[in-house]
């Protein structure tokens, strides 16, 4: 039986995105504001607040 896919119906960042930022917090401990730059660089632009 396939799964659904993971949605996020209030946010306006895809749901790849924010499973993107969500690993890298939790895998290299990594602070919001470096997770802001980092999607920064691949053309993503979010605030560390939105992150959070």
């Amino acid at each position: 039986m396939p799964s659904e896919p993971t949605t996020y119906p209030d946010s306006r960042f895809p749901a790849e995105v924010i499973h993107h930022a969500t690993w890298l917090y939790h895998v290299f401990s990594l602070s919001l504001r470096d997770i802001e730059l980092i999607l920064a660089e691949r053309g993503v632009v979010v605030s560390h607040e939105s992150i959070r």
